[in-house]
């Protein structure tokens, strides 16, 4: 691995949000501190738990540097003032139920020696509790890498947990997570470092993704389709000739965003507005 920044392993900082995380954050963190690759940090931004998560985190060694809100914010802002925090000259992110494998970092940084790349994502476990599991990229694996934002726009297909950014390409952003957004954040944010910089994968499971059965309702896909309609209208005015340039990339994207809404209303019984919905995007499609 060449040297960066004078150093052959330089600083890894791993961004650790918690809200009430006490039932699995030892084993989040014990996965962190198992790696391979020593030079690392933990910034662990606590969202204002009242459970023991503090407790927890606060029993671990000065590698881990605790820091509390005083209360509880949208996540997206939560991460960004984790990042604030942070010293690495690469940025990774953990959230305290999932893992790690003792090799990620060790087989992540080494990606950066190209210095066009500015995200290195893997493939990754989906797990639950009863022990059920399978890869997040299966027989038919769906990435990209190299330059890649419209695939990333179309079809997003990064899993947090195994993403490590260039810090140079986080602050060229003049936005890091958008603090409105409660569902998307990460998707918005790593989706637009994708439209200036390539991505490289690691192609192997290097995290674990657990996965709750109350994590996904169909609220959520409509409160998506709302997130994703107020970020089709940023990029319009921030990426120069953006509408012209991806036109079809957009047009998928409004479809989605249709569909999701058409789902909602029809789990609510509301059929004719449902059809409403999507019947614009029908007559496209003939």
């Amino acid at each position: 691995m060449a040297e960066q920044s004078g150093l052959p392993y330089p600083l890894v900082s791993v961004i650790m949000n918690c809200l009430n995380c006490e039932k699995y954050l030892k084993e989040a963190i014990d996965s962190v501190y198992a790696q391979t690759y020593h030079n690392w940090e933990i910034i662990f931004w606590d969202n204002a738990s009242t459970d023991r998560s503090a407790e927890i985190a606060r029993s671990y060694d000065s590698r881990l540097r605790y820091f509390r809100g005083e209360q509880t914010v949208n996540l997206g802002e939560a991460r960004n003032l984790a990042l604030e925090q942070a010293r690495g000259e690469f940025i990774a992110f953990l959230d305290c139920d999932d893992l790690w494998m003792p090799q990620k970092l060790e087989k992540q940084i080494p990606l950066f020696d190209d210095p066009e790349v500015g995200l290195v994502f893997s493939n990754s476990i989906i797990f639950n509790d009863l022990g059920e599991s399978r890869l997040f990229y299966g027989r038919n694996p769906n990435f990209h890498t190299g330059y890649c934002f419209p695939q990333l726009l179309t079809d997003y297909f990064l899993d947090l947990e195994t993403v490590v950014l260039r810090r140079a390409a986080l602050d060229g952003e003049e936005m890091w997570f958008d603090p409105n957004f409660n569902l998307i954040e990460e998707g918005d944010l790593f989706t637009r470092i994708g439209y200036r910089w390539k991505l490289a994968m690691v192609n192997e499971p290097l995290a674990k993704w657990r996965v709750h059965a109350a994590g996904w309702t169909w609220t959520k896909g409509y409160l998506t389709a709302d997130e994703k309609t107020a970020m089709l209208e940023r990029y319009k005015k921030t990426f120069p000739g953006f509408s012209e340039r991806y036109a079809k990339e957009i047009e998928i994207v409004e479809t989605q965003i249709a569909v999701k809404r058409a789902k909602h209303l029809w789990r609510e019984g509301n059929s004719p507005a449902a059809r409403k919905c999507l019947a614009p995007h029908l007559v496209k499609g003939r």
